[in-house]
């Protein structure tokens, strides 16, 4: 679909050096809007921080930002049943989702033609499960969801420069408190994930 059935574009951003790549693809095309919700970031006190960074890149770009909101409660319910499983798992299907369901939810409420997210610029995320989502979800909504894979190409490495270039703060973990405790490999939590996983593995024999 060319630019000029597609204007208005909802994008869900999951913080500000992902954002700056992904601006740059999008806005020869579409006209951006920014959509901040990320119940799933873990403390609130990184939470912020990354608001900031978009915040501040947004009001530099003149791009318009909507900040969703901080339901926490909600999104650890939802994620609960697959907190074992890691990285790149349901766990994390269930989080996108989740979030990507809410920016739906605004598009169709605010009356958006599409949407998009920059979820798929990190190496550490499933772009075809996000698009899969999307696309049921576009379904669901009848709002066209723009598939992407904005790692692609260098994407991820431009993400890094241009973030650098802007003095971005670069987190170190996904986001969730449960990413964050399997980054430390010594950690009970760790250990929990990893004997579920392989209980797991030894039961699907």
């Amino acid at each position: 679909m060319n630019s000029s059935q597609l204007h208005s574009v909802l994008l869900h951003t999951c913080c500000g050096p992902c954002l700056t790549h992904v601006y740059s693809v999008l806005t020869s095309q579409f006209d951006v809007h920014v959509f901040f919700y990320n119940p799933n970031i873990s403390p609130q006190s990184e939470y912020k921080r990354r608001l900031s960074e978009v915040v501040k890149f947004s009001q530099q770009h003149s791009i318009p930002v909507t900040i969703g909101q901080y339901n926490q409660k909600e999104w650890f319910n939802v994620v609960k049943p697959y907190r074992f499983y890691g990285e790149l798992s349901p766990r994390c299907h269930a989080c996108y989702a989740f979030r990507l369901e809410e920016t739906f939810k605004v598009a169709r409420k605010k009356n958006f033609n599409a949407v998009c997210t920059t979820l798929t610029v990190s190496p550490y995320k499933d772009a075809q499960k996000i698009n899969e989502i999307g696309s049921k979800l576009s379904k669901v909504y009848d709002i066209t969801y723009i598939p992407s894979d904005f790692k692609a190409h260098g994407g991820y490495q431009h993400s890094i420069e241009l973030s650098k270039q802007y003095g971005m703060y670069r987190q170190q973990y996904c986001g969730c408190v449960y990413s964050k405790l399997e980054r430390k490999k010594s950690s009970l939590w760790f250990k929990r994930v990893e004997e579920f996983n392989n209980t797991n593995k030894t039961i699907n024999k």
